[in-house]
């Protein structure tokens, strides 16, 4: 079960994320890496639980609200869907199977003015070639799922295992000094940089999964498929943190050999740059025939999981609306328009919103974990912690997606970012801690007041 476990968390983009994390805090790697694990590792395994306790994401979120729990799982959906992990399937392999082989880029992948042109130009052909593969196998996943799932999570980490191993023979002479959002306040930015894997999102609708799983092994006692799911999540959980740890490591490396420029770099690059310089060509092909296999495979789960999703919230009553294969069409599309923006400006694009979703995922798992005990006793927490918490981080996301697109801090925005700035932990972007504890004794008050137990 651990293994099953591990495989639906760990894909293609996991894979970037820690190496950039590693890359950029050079020196300070170990703090950074450790605040990535705890965001990227243990809320995820926590979501898990929570939902599993719970039993399930809907009955979870509906302790706040029913049309919240809806407005929520369509956010996440769509998050986790064709806004952003559907696109980066496509610009992640396309950074790491075309990029580095692109006439006109130089060592570090970087291109001139010429080259820039023909890499946007290849890739909008890669793109279209790649979402209608992935739209051809979405019409039977199960065949693309059965082949590709058995043996891509154990490449994967082979894959790791080399590349770190390459890494200790290859060592460092000195890493390099702290760069970019690194340059101060390590642990608390590797934290926020866990947001990107976007696991704790997914959590929300793994946890049931796994449950379900454990129950068909012929496991009856709620207190048993407790248990068993826990154990699942502490297995997933030390092997996340094994290949974290590792793939920190070989951005440290890599950072080392070749210098680049966080503000237009991914992760994507720092790999390139490592196995450019280590094994060559050969390498790098290699491991970019990898990245397209792995991403073209979550690229078809996902865009059925959200064509599913639709199709089945969204019907009448009556059973009509738009239909499965109308879904899928949508999605591909928009994710192909999507994708062409670029790996770094879909991940620039990104961080505010899942800024915005992180914090209200975070306080319904603690409170779904505290629930026996807490949260049932007092059922307007639930309410008053979530309402509190998403006011500051939706304010949060309008702030940052200005900046993003050149609305800067100026205006009607600079007054907003000022106010935030008001609050304590908002340096580190968590300011919505505090309101998160206001939130819970407001709902305690209006609990008592009101004579309203949980469930």
């Amino acid at each position: 079960m651990t293994f099953t476990f591990f495989s639906m968390f760990f894909g293609a983009g996991n894979l970037i994320f820690p190496p950039f994390v590693g890359a950029q805090a050079g020196s300070a790697s170990v703090p950074a890496t450790l605040g990535f694990i705890v965001s990227a590792v243990g809320l995820p395994i926590l979501g898990v639980l929570a939902v599993s306790f719970a039993g399930g994401f809907d009955r979870l979120a509906s302790r706040v609200s029913p049309g919240f729990a809806t407005v929520l799982a369509v956010a996440i959906i769509l998050t986790i869907g064709p806004c952003f992990a559907i696109p980066r399937t496509a610009t992640t392999s396309f950074e790491m199977m075309i990029v580095p082989f692109l006439g006109g880029a130089d060592a570090t992948g970087a291109t001139g003015a010429g080259g820039a042109s023909g890499k946007w130009i290849a890739q909008l052909i890669y793109s279209a070639v790649f979402f209608a593969l992935a739209f051809l196998f979405a019409q039977k996943p199960e065949k693309l799922s059965h082949v590709l799932g058995r043996f891509m999570g154990p490449l994967l980490i082979a894959l790791i295992a080399i590349l770190f191993a390459a890494c200790l023979i290859h060592g460092v002479d000195a890493s390099v000094a702290p760069m970019g959002d690194y340059a101060q306040g390590q642990l608390a930015r590797g934290f926020l940089d866990g947001y990107q894997t976007m696991d704790l999102l997914a959590a929300l609708y793994f946890g049931i999964v796994i449950s379900a799983n454990i129950r068909a092994l012929g496991v009856d006692s709620e207190g048993t498929v407790r248990r068993e799911t826990a154990f699942a999540g502490l297995g997933t959980g030390v092997l996340l943190v094994l290949i974290y740890g590792a793939l920190s490591y070989v951005g440290v490396v890599s950072g080392a050999i070749a210098a680049i420029d966080p503000s237009t770099d991914t992760g994507a690059t720092v790999l390139t740059n490592l196995t450019s310089s280590v094994f060559g060509h050969a390498g790098t092909a290699f491991l970019g025939v990898v990245f397209v296999i792995a991403c073209l495979n979550v690229c078809t789960g996902l865009i059925c999981t959200c064509a599913s999703y639709f199709h089945d919230r969204f019907r009448t009553v009556a059973g009509h609306g738009v239909s499965y294969r109308a879904w899928q069409v949508i999605f591909t599309l928009f994710s192909f328009v999507v994708s062409n923006a670029g790996l770094a400006a879909i991940i620039k694009v990104s961080v505010p919103v899942l800024s915005a979703l992180y914090p209200i995922a975070i306080v319904l798992v603690l409170l779904a974990l505290t629930h026996r005990w807490f949260a049932a006793r007092f059922a307007r927490v639930y309410f008053w912690t979530v309402l509190l918490v998403g006011i500051v981080a939706l304010l949060g996301c309008v702030v940052s997606l200005a900046a993003v697109f050149g609305f800067g801090e100026a205006g009607a925005f600079g007054w907003l970012a000022s106010a935030l700035d008001l609050l304590p932990l908002q340096s580190y972007s968590l300011g919505w801690v505090v309101p998160a504890f206001l939130g819970a004794g407001v709902g305690v008050i209006d609990s008592v007041a009101h004579g309203r137990g949980g469930e």
